[in-house]
């Protein structure tokens, strides 16, 4: 909807212009009415309009001298001159001042409507323009790729967030497209340079590696989208849209040109095809599972089509109410018979199991606020999974996994608690940007919400709504001084629920509105502190 102001000393033109048009049906509305150019000026220095509909010959200030000072207020306005004089020096004091049109009163309905018409089309075409510009400037900053990133890391692992708020959430990156038809998850890292060559370890050579892997994705354009994850620092992983072949493909591409600029052995493991942002962390592990796999040899693994499904995932959350009820017998139980089921089709399936049954822990692990230690890790250690060779000796293993989780949940001593909150406080840093409550966290972890929030705010000397204020905060202000984001794009990225509230918050705390902090320099924004 586009304001429109109509400028005119006589209030029956004025009037009549009004009941010519069918404002609302154009997408226009009146928003204000002057008898001269004084009187228009001051109610456009209060409230800007898009479209000006204005006499040429006006007391106190006339037609001439008004549209060069609309020009000077705001130079992009749209103005139309309405004038009962065919005069040489008004149309060319029009054109001069680039009004979009010239009528001659009395101006027809048709021709009105046309004008207007014309008017905003052109006006639509210039804000189409102006959000794409932003949005090209937006994609391309640095911070929009790491926001992409991690979302893309979050569907991944799963995400906590409700399908409808994930769906939105695409749509913000340009990503929806990406829950409709297959994808592929590749996992790829470096093996060491071959015997007789120079050794140089292959850890050195991550960044060059995270490099050309997102190059060569870049020339695939929307076909390959590049992530990575923290708890494989030397993987990086790869969505490739499309069928198998296309998959095939980007690793081929990708293992000659590794092979040719860095002189390293890539292992890459392909996962099984799925479709839709809930089935992603399905496909992300099973990449995960060929790529331990294939970890050793250099060579390409996939993951068999006609394997059935090695762990449903209603079996993984029935594991996890056991541990939550701390009940190993029955989860020893419960994995045997996963296990046994697994060896009967395969050993390549058995080893897969327990690689899963592994990562089932690890996250309820993390969940309940006590991750494992590196050294517990068989995702880094694929070895050890190799080692154990019957259900019987894999079981004994991961109930004693399982076990320790539990018992350092059951002792909730000091070194417990303090755990928890760093866990809540890394799922908050992660999570900042969706609908967050003190309720569901402390459930999460398994706390009153009571005791968990005055837990919160002795460990951390913040509230639970502060500390997730203070965070959106930082965000918002690093995206105020690296984006030209307006204010709704900010609060929707930052978890806010409109940005009046935003707003708001944001000047208590900095002492400054958005646009204020936004147009300090760089150097004073980088040192600015909240106000306590």
């Amino acid at each position: 909807m586009y304001n429109v102001m109509i400028v005119d000393d006589e209030q029956e033109i004025r009037q009549g212009i009004r009941l010519k048009v069918d404002w609302e049906a154009l997408g226009l509305r009146i928003a204000g009415e002057a008898s001269n150019g004084k009187e228009a000026l001051e109610l456009l220095e209060q409230e800007p309009c898009d479209i000006v509909i204005t006499d040429m010959n006006m007391p106190v200030m006339d037609g001439l001298s008004f549209l060069e000072a609309c020009r000077r207020l705001d130079p992009g306005i749209c103005l139309i001159v309405v004038t009962g004089y065919e005069d040489f020096q008004y149309a060319h004091a029009a054109v001069r001042h680039q009004a979009r049109h010239y009528l001659l009163k009395p101006v027809a309905r048709d021709e009105l409507t046309d004008a207007l018409v014309k008017v905003k089309t052109e006006l639509d075409k210039e804000v189409e323009d102006a959000r794409r510009a932003k949005d090209m400037e937006w994609q391309l900053s640095r911070y929009y790729k790491e926001l992409r990133d991690g979302f893309l890391l979050q569907l991944a692992r799963g995400g906590a967030e409700e399908p409808g708020g994930r769906l939105e959430r695409a749509k913000r990156f340009g990503l929806e497209a990406w829950n409709e038809g297959a994808v592929w998850f590749v996992s790829a890292g470096l093996l060491e340079r071959s015997e007789g060559e120079e050794s140089r370890p292959a850890r050195q050579f991550r960044l060059p590696f995270e490099l050309l892997c997102r190059e060569l994705a870049e020339r695939r354009e929307d076909a390959v989208l590049i992530f990575r994850d923290e708890h494989y620092p030397g993987l990086i992983h790869a969505i490739v849209r499309g069928d198998k072949g296309q998959a095939h493909a980007y690793m081929d591409e990708l293992r000659g040109a590794v092979r040719s600029h860095l002189g390293f052995e890539p292992t890459i493991g392909i996962g099984e095809a799925v479709t839709g942002f809930a089935q992603w962390r399905e496909g992300y592990s099973t990449a995960l599972l060929s790529w331990h796999l294939s970890e050793g040899s250099g060579r390409q693994t996939d993951r068999p089509t006609e394997e059935p499904a090695f762990l449903p995932e209603e079996k993984v959350q029935l594991l996890h109410r056991v541990l939550k009820n701390g009940e190993l017998e029955t989860f020893g139980r419960l994995v045997l018979e996963a296990l046994m089921e697994a060896q009967q089709y395969s050993r390549t399936m058995l080893v897969k199991t327990i690689f899963r049954l592994h990562l089932a822990i690890e996250s309820f692990a993390e969940q309940a606020g006590a991750p494992f230690d590196g050294k517990d890790s068989l995702w880094l250690r694929p070895d050890v999974a190799l080692q154990l060779r019957t259900p019987e000796l894999a079981t004994d293993h991961l109930r004693k996994l399982a076990g320790s989780v539990v018992d350092r949940l059951g002792e909730r001593g000091e070194d417990a608690e303090i755990s928890v909150i760093e866990a809540s406080r890394a799922y908050i840093d992660e999570n900042y940007m969706y609908e967050l409550n003190l309720t569901s966290l402390a459930e999460k972890f398994n706390y009153n919400p009571s005791y968990f929030s005055e837990l919160f705010k002795a460990k951390t000397g913040k509230t639970f709504i502060g500390y997730v204020s203070d965070v959106r905060m930082g965000h918002a202000a690093k995206l105020l001084t690296e984006t030209s984001l307006g204010l709704w794009d900010i609060s929707e990225l930052t978890g806010f629920s409109n940005p009046s509230y935003f707003s708001s918050r944001f000047k208590r705390m900095y002492g400054l509105s958005p646009s204020e902090y936004r147009q300090r320099p760089s150097e004073k924004n980088d040192s600015e502190l909240p106000k306590k």
